[in-house]
This record gives C-alpha cells, structure tokens and sequence, in this order.
C-alpha cells in the first residue's frame, strides 16, 4: 500500500489541536456527517503510534471544511481474533452510540469513495492529549461520563479500551471514546482500563436506555455487524439492564496492552 509520509501535522499542540493545522470553526452534526460522507478529502499525514494505516486528513466542501481521521480498510493489519473490516465497527460503535443517546463516539461513517479505498471517517476531536483515563479518574467530576464509557464498553464488548482511548475535549466539556474497532464480537472479549466502578450502581436512566436497545435492537447496524453479532448486542444491553451495577470480574481484570 502506498502511504503518506507521516507528517509533524500529526503532533498534538497544547491547545486540543495539532501543530502547524487551522482550526476550523465547529459544525452541527448533522452538516459534519454530510461533509465526512462527502466532502473532498486530502491526505495530510499518518498518525503516529497507530498499529494499523490511521490518517489525518482535511474535508472540505464549499465554505465548510473539517479535519477527520481516516482509517481505510486496506491499512488493517490481520487479526486471529476479529474478521477483516474492523472500519464497520467503528460506525457501528457511533452507531450504538446514538441509539443510546449518549453521545459518546464523534461523528462516524463508512465512506466507499476516498483516496486509499474504502473506510471509517470520524470527526476529529480537537483534545487536551496529555489528558487520559488515569488522569481523568483522578478527578470526580469526570467519573460519570467515565462510568458511562465504562457501560457502553460492555455492550460493546470492547476488547481495547486504552487509557488513551478517553478523550477530553479541547474545551474540558465532555469525554470522547475513540478506537473502537475491536468490538462487536460474539465472544467474551472485553479488556478495558476501566475497573474503578465495579460494583457501582449504573443510573436508572442509563438502564432504561439499555433495556431499549436491547427489546428494540440497532436498525442502523445492518451491514456493519453481522446478525449473530447484532443479537449478542441486545442480550448484553438487556443482561447489564437486569444486572444493575457494574460487574467485577474478579483479580483477573482483563486490561488492554499498552495500557495507553
């Protein structure tokens, strides 16, 4: 595969955005989904320290212009545990994501038409990057929006949640969850760095919401899971519904590695 150099572009800055890129005035979701399905796309650089091909890259259309990550399928390497097109998943996480009501995951969509092939287009987040989930922990009043992480994870079935994978907006507003590609699975996978809520109690809102995904299933995920996958998702939203806390699974906490 031919690749983009990996540009300085790719450096956070002190700010929540990256050195030496403009900053692009906020767009309403709705017009950011249009323009990550359809804007023009440029290539600025590869990300740094991402396994698989993970781009930054400029959208632009007409007088609205948005940075966004891309990661086409072409650019995955092989995994033993997960099918190929791990780009599906990662709508189908903004996916859940929305049907949740949660807002958790920036604006997501699969795009056929794009420089290296087809893949995921998510907004990018302009963060405070030296910011993380063992940072962020230290501070109660992050702990909800993390707990919340910590629920949806589960009915993910979230087999990398890095500590680096928490995101705290540019302007310390809310926390984002990024990466989310290794997902879905029907298989027990889940490995986080979130454990500091085992045993809390998830709000009763919360709960509701999963009992409504659950009975009601994701229109929106057709064509990004498969059904088997689909209906694993519903029995996990339904099972944390009736479990009511966060569970513990012991000593033995799966975590992720790198741990950030």
């Amino acid at each position: 595969m031919t690749e983009p150099a990996t540009a300085e572009t790719g450096v956070p800055d002190d700010g929540g955005g990256i050195v030496g890129l403009p900053r692009f005035d906020p767009l309403p979701p709705e017009r950011a989904l249009e323009l990550l399905a359809g804007g023009e796309m440029e290539i600025l650089g590869r990300m740094p320290w991402s396994s698989n091909g993970t781009f930054l890259v400029t959208l632009r259309t007409g007088d609205d212009a948005t940075h966004a990550i891309y990661k086409p399928h072409r650019g995955e390497r092989p995994l033993r545990d997960f099918p190929a097109g791990l780009f599906r998943r990662e709508v189908a996480a903004y996916e859940l994501s929305q049907a949740l009501g949660w807002g958790l995951v920036p604006e997501t969509v699969l795009r056929i038409e794009a420089p290296l092939g087809v893949g995921s287009v998510q907004r990018f987040v302009e963060a405070r990057f030296d910011e993380h989930y063992f940072t962020l922990i230290e501070d109660e009043g992050h702990h909800s929006q993390l707990q919340q992480i910590g629920v949806f994870d589960l009915v993910a079935n979230n087999a990398d949640r890095k500590s680096g994978h928490c995101l705290l907006a540019g302007d310390r507003s809310r926390i984002w969850a990024i990466d989310n590609g290794l997902a879905f699975h029907v298989e027990p996978k889940l490995r986080t760095v979130i454990w500091e809520f085992a045993g809390t109690a998830i709000p009763d809102e919360w709960l509701a919401d999963l009992r409504r995904i659950g009975e009601g299933g994701i229109p929106a995920f057709e064509g990004l899971v498969d059904d088997d996958e689909r209906r694993a998702v519903d029995r996990r939203a339904l099972r944390v519904a009736r479990l009511g806390i966060m569970p513990d699974p012991g000593p033995d906490r799966p975590y992720p590695w790198p741990l950030i």
